[in-house]
């Protein structure tokens, strides 16, 4: 385990990729700004670069986990390119309001709820202290400040230029 890493937590709809409303084909896909700079400036520092996303899709019977899994490899696919990865993803795919009954619960790990974050922690070897969440929405500001890591509101722009301003 290493003990003591710092990490960026990215929210991924709206802040690494164009939020075109639940999201898992490939061919729908668009990098935001700066999103495939950031994660290799996160890479090129030795921190981890972790995906912490909700995606409410599965519990509402838009797709399934498998489709989910298929885009997150692929993004690592493509950020090969760059040399760059990301080094894990977490994903709620929770709704209370799900259509699909094994997913259709209140969960812990729905942002803004921690839980995300906190098991990323837990299998990294995380310093909170030195790692923070930057996402595009309050709700993943507040799971930031309930997980113990700083927590930077995305407005758009250049994802890299906002990491840079917030982390150096």
């Amino acid at each position: 385990m290493n003990e003591g890493k710092k990490a960026v937590f990215f929210d991924r709809d709206g802040t690494l990729n164009v939020n075109t409303g639940y999201l898992y084909k490939v061919e729908e896909f668009q990098w935001m700004e700066g999103a495939v700079e950031a994660i290799r400036y996160c890479n090129d520092r030795g921190w981890l670069a972790i995906v912490v996303t909700n995606q409410s899709g599965v519990a509402r019977g838009y797709y399934a986990e498998e489709d989910v899994q298929r885009l997150h490899a692929w993004m690592n696919e493509e950020l090969e390119k760059y040399g760059a990865h990301i080094d894990a993803f977490y994903y709620c795919p929770h709704h209370p309001k799900g259509s699909v009954p094994e997913y259709a619960r209140e969960c812990s790990c729905r942002k803004p709820a921690p839980g995300l974050v906190e098991t990323a922690c837990k299998e990294h070897g995380i310093d909170k202290s030195r790692s923070c969440l930057i996402g595009d929405k309050e709700w993943d500001v507040e799971c930031a400040g309930r997980a113990g890591v700083k927590g930077i509101l995305y407005p758009g722009g250049s994802l890299l230029e906002v990491l840079r301003r917030n982390m150096d």
